[in-house]
């Protein structure tokens, strides 16, 4: 691997939702004012997504007091905290530009039929920690069940203690 794709593989998300064009979605976005940090949800229709890798953008489109908001959320943004799915929308382009003109109900997308809604995610790069714990248990290097105790008994001679002054003596 090559520098450059090295680093963006350390940025990349290790698991990403799953975005179609047409989806109603609901957008966890990070959003510092000063020195607090709050998150808001911004829910829409995706209408387009393009790009790949790092670069991946997904566009987000709804209408606020009568007037029409698109953003534009990079998938693998740290501001972004969670994509969630609120409707499965049945849609036959890969761009939904048509709907900036449309208002009112016909500015959405019809629901898939018999769609479940359910938070696919595409796994990217496995986590450590799962591999971690995967892996066989080791046995430990010191087994502490089979170990044998053998009983030492030291003897000790009983002297008096007028005996062993003597042999002092004696020995100086």
């Amino acid at each position: 691997m090559d520098i450059i794709k090295s680093i963006e593989h350390e940025q990349l998300k290790s698991k990403i939702p799953e975005l179609k064009v047409g989806n109603t979605v609901k957008v966890h976005v990070r959003i510092k004012e000063g020195n607090k940090e709050r998150i808001q949800v911004f829910e829409g229709t995706i209408i387009k997504v393009q790009g790949g890798g790092v670069n991946q953008t997904f566009t987000v489109r709804k209408t606020s007091y009568g007037v029409g908001v698109e953003k534009t959320f990079l998938v693998h943004s740290p501001l972004v905290e969670k994509v969630e799915l609120v409707r499965v929308g049945k849609a036959r382009r890969a761009k939904l530009y048509y709907l900036r003109d449309r208002v009112g109900k016909s500015a959405k997308t019809k629901e898939q039929i018999g769609a479940r809604i359910e938070d696919k995610e595409i796994v990217l790069k496995e986590d450590l920690v799962e591999e971690v714990s995967e892996a066989p248990e080791e046995k430990p290097a010191v087994e502490t069940e089979n170990v044998e105790t053998q009983e030492v008994v030291d003897t000790v001679k009983e002297e008096k203690v007028e005996t062993v002054k003597e042999t002092d003596k004696k020995a100086e």
